[in-house]
């Protein structure tokens, strides 16, 4: 019904804290957990008995507030956001990319014309610097929330800019520069835009902000693609070094791609379903794919909602995932973006969507 995760970190540190309300029986009661990031959590109850959702509110707020009192924050890693009132369109519109085929991947990195660079597996997050302050903004081209910790390092770099990147945690991974000091880079070549970009950044004493490693030496590339392949990242992003940046997606290909070790998919919430349960689908496919437990630290997303998750493989005909695993919402993704062409079909079985 509700829920909450609040984070604390202070030198060594690190705690997480959930509550929720949750129905029972006739009525509601609430829950807690708690514990050290990444170790088994700690579990209560307290309500030993269903009460009204009324009073179920009242105690989970009571309990948000006394861990906000002692510092816990509800900000990734526990770090604050800044957030705007509401999500202002703010005219700036990002480049996105298509995914590499199969058969083309060889050619990337063999080519001494196209840099790779990691996919880190965080949210896409342009970040303006003006006369009028700083600003998030996210892929949907929407005025949105940052990480305090990356406001006040934007505040080092000097003069007036925008960079596009991808946050994760208290880290923004930039990977290009959109304007500075009034000029517009957009028709630059991508190799000036990532110079210009690290000149940038090399001059501020701050490490929140930090270029992405860009490389494109055959041979370089390929050990890259290798160890991060190893690492288990989410996959690694082809830039062509003469690319200019145009907001949107090409119809097809483009000269920035997109190869994800991982299959994840932004799909569409197609139904509740009993036991913390929702069936996905897409905006071009409406059937149900496939249902997805959502774990109890997340809410129960509504129908219609936008939801990221990752799978094994999706099965040709029935588009149907396998094994899919819920990441979470995604508010910063348009439902029109949901079509079933993300997906990547099972190997021995893989041919084109009818």
């Amino acid at each position: 019904m509700e829920s909450i995760t609040l984070y604390y970190r202070d030198g060594r540190s690190d705690k997480v804290y959930q509550a929720s309300i949750e129905p029972k029986e006739s009525g509601f009661v609430v829950n807690f957990a708690y514990g050290r990031r990444g170790s088994t959590m700690n579990t209560g109850t307290k309500t030993q008995s269903p009460i009204s959702f009324e009073e179920a509110q009242n105690i989970h707020s009571k309990l948000i507030r006394e861990k906000l009192a002692k510092g816990y924050t509800p900000g990734a890693d526990g770090t604050p956001y800044s957030s705007p009132e509401k999500p202002n369109p703010t005219g700036i519109t990002p480049q996105l990319l298509n995914p590499v085929d199969e058969e083309h991947l060889d050619a990337l990195l063999d080519s001494p014309d196209y840099y790779l660079q990691q996919k880190h597996d965080g949210r896409r997050l342009l970040v303006q610097k003006s006369e009028d302050g700083i600003r998030g903004i996210n892929r949907r081209g929407l005025e949105c929330g940052i990480p305090e910790t990356i406001r006040e390092a934007a505040k080092t770099i000097e003069g007036y800019w925008l960079i596009d990147g991808e946050a994760v945690g208290e880290t923004l991974h930039a990977f290009d520069l959109l304007e500075i000091e009034g000029v517009d880079l957009r028709q630059a070549t991508y190799f000036k835009r990532l110079a210009v970009l690290m000149n940038l950044l090399m001059g501020a004493e701050q490490n929140t902000i930090r270029w992405t490693d860009p490389w494109i030496d055959p041979f370089q590339k390929r050990r890259r693609f290798s160890e991060l392949q190893e690492d288990l990242a989410e996959g690694v992003v082809f830039k062509h070094k003469d690319a200019p940046y145009n907001a949107g997606r090409p119809a097809s290909g483009g000269a920035q791609l997109k190869y994800k070790f991982v299959d994840t998919a932004s799909v569409l919430v197609t139904v509740i379903n009993a036991q913390r349960s929702v069936g996905i689908g897409f905006i071009d496919r409406p059937e149900t794919v496939g249902n997805v437990t959502i774990p109890t630290n997340h809410k129960v997303p509504k129908t219609g909602s936008v939801v990221e998750v990752r799978y094994l493989y999706a099965i040709p005909g029935s588009f149907a995932l396998y094994q899919p695993v819920y990441l979470g919402e995604r508010d910063d993704i348009d439902p029109n973006d949901c079509l079933s062409g993300q997906l990547k079909f099972r190997k021995d079985s893989e041919r084109e969507a009818a």
